[in-house]
């Protein structure tokens, strides 16, 4: 019963932006964001209606992260990219360096009782130089007939002796040495306050090391995705949502909720475009009540307003990375520690990937 409801309200934020006069060529307006399932969740959930309303035609462009090419952009003055779905930790990097436009949280659409926008999001996820749209989440995934048992605990996916096979992870530092740390016994409330020591880091790349020779490295969650079906790792690293779609799609595969890393996806507006105030008109739409819930519909993760939830059935509440029971263990990705120490850590983990690591003689190849 949540889609007509959701079209009705919808209705109403249509109307109150801007309308476009028809034209022979429509303006085109570049958004960038993920791929697979998670780009199809915003096309149908709100790109297309926002098409419909303002008569342009949204070119989305996938990426895998960063901001070096918006830097590229924006420092030469020669930018294509209108709208970008970042993640929290770049959209703060973003922000710190002038990259993107301000956005006013005032000026984003009310709550369907009135409850203005400032007090609707959760409060991380507006920031001067973005809006929050989800709250994702990275969890292990398996194929469930190819493992009698399947993992446990976030020290299963280290544990090569007991659950042989290669393992999926993305090529980032992120997530990664919280995990390690995780398994190696770190309580969550404490991974960074390790992480902020030499030693602590130390720790987590020996960890990583240890499975090292094993792992398959992805950078799009199609990616990781792939790697499940063709049966080239045992399990890996992936977005929780991609896992609903490929269950849909008739794939065996289980999620481990145990440790799953949760994080805010932010809209920025890189500066010094041409298409700024279509961009805002864009964000506005997008991150309304009524769109934040239809894209949960179809990928579920966590919409960051609070009556977007209330749009959402209990059922699919229950599927979401921000239920009770899946953040009893949950990590929540430090996105100002990344923010500040991600140039450091990232040269070192370029440095440990091109280092070579023997596979132990005791481990089954």
């Amino acid at each position: 019963m949540i889609a007509p409801v959701i079209r009705l309200a919808a209705v109403t934020i249509l109307l109150s932006l801007p309308v476009a006069p028809a034209s022979a060529e429509r303006e085109v307006l570049n958004v960038v964001s993920w791929d697979g399932a998670y780009v199809k969740s915003q096309i149908l959930g709100f790109i297309r209606a926002f098409e419909e309303l303002r008569d342009v035609r949204v070119n989305v462009i996938e990426y895998s992260g960063g901001i070096d090419e918006v830097r590229r952009q924006v420092r030469s003055w020669n930018v294509s990219w209108d709208v970008v779905d970042l993640e929290l930790f770049d959209a703060i990097r973003a922000c710190d360096e002038g990259l993107l436009e301000t956005i006013d949280p005032d000026l984003l659409p009310d709550a369907p009782d009135g409850t203005p926008a400032r007090k609707d999001f959760i409060s991380v996820s507006l920031m001067p130089c973005g809006v929050g749209n989800v709250v994702g989440s990275t969890v292990v995934a398996y194929n469930r007939e190819a493992s009698a048992a399947g993992p446990q605990s976030i020290a299963d996916f280290f544990d090569l002796s007991a659950f042989p096979g290669k393992r999926g992870l993305r090529r980032t530092p992120q997530g990664n040495l919280e995990w390690a740390l995780a398994a190696d016994g770190v309580p969550r409330e404490a991974i960074y306050d390790v992480l902020s020591t030499p030693k602590g880091v130390d720790r987590a790349f020996a960890v990583l090391s240890r499975i090292k020779p094993f792992i398959e490295w992805w950078q799009t969650g199609q990616e990781a995705i792939r790697l499940l079906e063709t049966g080239n790792v045992a399990m890996t690293a992936v977005y929780s949502g991609r896992i609903h779609d490929a269950v849909a799609r008739g794939e065996p595969l289980s999620i481990l909720w145990d440790s799953q890393i949760w994080f805010y996806d932010v809209w920025g507006i890189p500066r010094h475009g041409r298409r700024t105030e279509l961009a805002r008109d864009f964000i506005r739409f997008a991150t309304s009540t009524e769109s934040l819930a239809a894209q949960a519909t179809y990928i579920p993760y966590g919409p960051t307003r609070a009556s977007s939830m209330l749009l959402l059935d209990t059922a699919l509440r229950e599927q979401l990375p921000t239920s009770e029971k899946h953040l009893r263990s949950a990590i929540e990705l430090n996105a100002q520690w990344w923010s500040d120490n991600l140039d450091v850590i990232s040269r070192r983990f370029e440095r440990w990937l091109q280092q070579p690591v023997m596979v132990p003689k005791d481990l089954p190849r």
